[in-house]
């Protein structure tokens, strides 16, 4: 598997790179301009998006070729919700449409004083992907981790995950 981490007291997540492809999907954006405005949200889930979030959370599954139980995913999107649980999970709308999700969690360390943060879950749907969603992700997660004060924000992909890596190295450091 791949590791990656933030050191999330000095997070910078734009490059140089990055700063590029930005300008570059601005410039295409602007040029897509009589397609009406756009705008991506991210906020955190609510229990009645259950249902734009069960696609996204089987797409994720069936990519890393995984087959849970109902009752584990029902679980899972209960701890979303449950004050007890250092789970949480964010959602990228797109003029309303969820289109990228992302789960994390919060847990000691034996190598640090405060907690880690955990990135566990990220995926966006194949159709929208390309246009910052992933990062945008990420950087909100990063933004979640800093507040509840984490020294570190991580996460693990699969090793022939070029798409996603081709990201993560832009914005993490490989441990």
């Amino acid at each position: 598997a791949f590791l990656a981490f933030i050191s999330v007291p000095s997070v910078r997540v734009r490059t140089e790179r990055s700063r590029e492809n930005h300008r570059m999907r601005r410039a295409d954006r602007e040029h897509r301009r009589d397609a009406g405005p756009v705008t991506l949200e991210i906020r955190a889930l609510r229990p009645d998006d259950r249902a734009a979030w069960d696609p996204l959370w089987h797409g994720y599954l069936v990519f890393y070729e995984e087959d849970l139980p109902d009752d584990i995913t029902d679980l899972t999107w209960s701890r979303f919700f449950d004050d007890d649980e250092p789970m949480g999970a964010i959602g990228a709308f797109l003029d309303g449409n969820l289109i990228g999700i992302c789960h994390h969690h919060f847990h000691r360390s034996t190598w640090a004083r405060t907690t880690y943060c955990y990135l566990e879950d990220l995926f966006v749907s194949p159709d929208s992907r390309g246009g910052g969603t992933g990062r945008a992700l990420i950087e909100a997660t990063a933004d979640l981790a800093r507040a509840a004060g984490a020294e570190k924000l991580y996460w693990h992909t699969r090793t022939d995950n070029a798409t996603a890596r081709a990201l993560y190295d832009q914005v993490a450091t490989h441990v």
